[in-house]
């Protein structure tokens, strides 16, 4: 997982850069997910203001609300997660950072970062919330808080038609294997290289991890389960899963290691759980099996 260790290519409306390079560009099955991210750094978006109230307000430390804002940091290549349309980050962690922003009375600034600096911007103060699919690890513990509100498991894609077929980490052996850099993906990749041949192509965007399977440079695609599903989903038959779903791990939402936000952000997901808005986000993009009942605080199982 993008632990994305926690889109698209050729696919006509979402995952723009690598579809240009295949004839095309990747949301879930709602229509506003039609967006080609390149993560980079520079783009941003923000919310509208909260509205009144921000009924958590109390539980945010003081030398955040008096900024007035939270910066999350988000890879918007990552759809149905994250990704770029019409110059603004959308996705599920676009919609569930808005709405955890509002239930602290805070105004959502939403940036888009390169998924391997994120953590380093939180342990340098250059983020506030690393929301970016990624999956919560004992060693990411060791250096951010996570606040747990999701789960995903890693799935197999692979050019339509190919003959070679994948399922569970042993099958990837003597196969050419394209994972996003610093995802889950990649260090389980690299960790069954040790076991049997392989070859690990890591990319700095899943645009480009994308492109490298639909161009034949990679036999196969390594993502987020729910990432990989959709990609196929969206790229128009140029790509078909391969095997199950597996190595089912809790997403965290990345703070700053004790700096008083993982409470006030664990509240804010549960007000959310509360009141239906998580249900119904998560449906709006078409990943409600992910759904937990309660979110948790560095619940890692490895």
């Amino acid at each position: 997982m993008r632990t994305r260790q926690h889109l698209a290519m050729a696919v006509p409306a979402l995952i723009a850069a690598s579809v240009l390079a295949l004839t095309g560009c990747s949301s879930s099955g709602s229509k506003a997910a039609k967006s080609s991210g390149q993560a980079g750094g520079s783009s941003s978006s923000s919310s509208s203001a909260p509205s009144a109230g921000g009924g958590l307000k109390s539980l945010v430390p003081s030398a955040i609300a008096s900024k007035g804002s939270l910066t999350f940091a988000m890879d918007a290549t990552y759809a149905p997660d994250e990704s770029m349309s019409g110059g603004k980050i959308v996705g599920m962690d676009a919609d569930l950072a808005n709405a955890i922003a509002t239930q602290l009375g805070l105004k959502a600034q939403l940036q888009n970062a390169t998924f391997d600096t994120i953590i380093p911007g939180l342990q340098s103060g250059k983020f506030d919330v690393g929301m970016s699919s990624f999956t919560d690890t004992k060693e990411r513990e060791k250096v951010v808080d996570f606040v747990d509100y999701f789960q995903a498991g890693e799935g197999f894609y692979v050019k339509a038609g190919s003959s070679k077929k994948f399922n569970g980490l042993k099958s990837l052996c003597g196969a050419k294997v394209s994972v996003e850099t610093g995802t889950t993906e990649q260090t389980d990749a690299q960790t069954q290289a040790k076991k049997c041949k392989l070859t690990v192509l890591s990319f700095s965007d899943q645009n480009q991890a994308n492109l490298a399977v639909s161009s034949g440079r990679a036999d196969v695609g390594f993502a987020d389960s729910q990432v990989a599903d959709y990609i196929v989903k969206q790229s128009n038959g140029q790509f078909e899963s391969s095997g199950q779903a597996f190595a089912v791990s809790p997403y965290g939402i990345g703070l700053p290691k004790g700096n008083g936000m993982a409470k006030a952000v664990q509240a804010a997901i549960s007000a959310l759980i509360k009141d239906g808005s998580y249900s119904k986000i998560l449906s709006k993009w078409g990943v409600s099996s992910g759904a937990v009942k309660a979110p948790t605080l560095n619940g890692a199982t490895s």
